[in-house]
């Protein structure tokens, strides 16, 4: 058995299309007409078609369940969040934060409650914290990466001097 996707439920799918097709800049693997597939692994389903295929009234589909989310990654969050904010419709859980590990984050309902957070990668935020000064070691500290992804991604920065430090 392998994992194919996760779903979520929406109550139109063009607008949720919209959202994510060009505010997120997911791409489109397949389109179903009442179910789209999202190339990396997620799909949107019109509810009132999946309320048929699992015998339940819509009313019983529940927004805004606040039991889950959908995680993306974005080197640009501040570009994104001004993308965001030409946006009536986004209601903010909370604007950009920097988690425990340094990772900085948003999270947002999209059209249907759903909750959407968007972070930096992880190669991005030990980046960061080089570059601001940090050694490999007190980067792997501080973001509780193993060291050696550190070096790896440190390599990124300037591979000769990552070669004449490291190896």
């Amino acid at each position: 058995m392998r994992f194919v996707c996760s779903l979520i439920v929406v109550n139109d799918i063009s607008i949720s299309r919209n959202f994510y097709e060009k505010v997120l800049n997911q791409k489109i693997e397949y389109d179903f007409g009442e179910n789209v597939l999202f190339e990396g692994g997620f799909a949107i389903h019109l509810k009132s078609h999946f309320a048929e295929l699992i015998k339940v009234s819509p009313a019983d589909i529940i927004p805004r369940s606040n039991n889950s989310e959908l995680y993306f990654e974005e080197d640009d969050l501040d570009g994104l969040l001004e993308k965001l904010k030409r946006l009536d419709s986004v209601e903010y859980i909370h604007g950009i934060q920097e988690q425990p590990w340094g990772q900085r984050v948003i999270r947002f309902y999209d059209p249907d409650q759903h909750i959407v957070e968007v972070g930096e990668s992880m190669a991005s935020v030990a980046i960061r914290f080089l570059n601001q000064g940090l050694s490999i070691e007190e980067t792997a500290q501080r973001t509780s990466l193993p060291e050696k992804y550190v070096r790896t991604v440190s390599a990124t920065i300037n591979p000769s001097k990552w070669e004449e430090q490291f190896c």
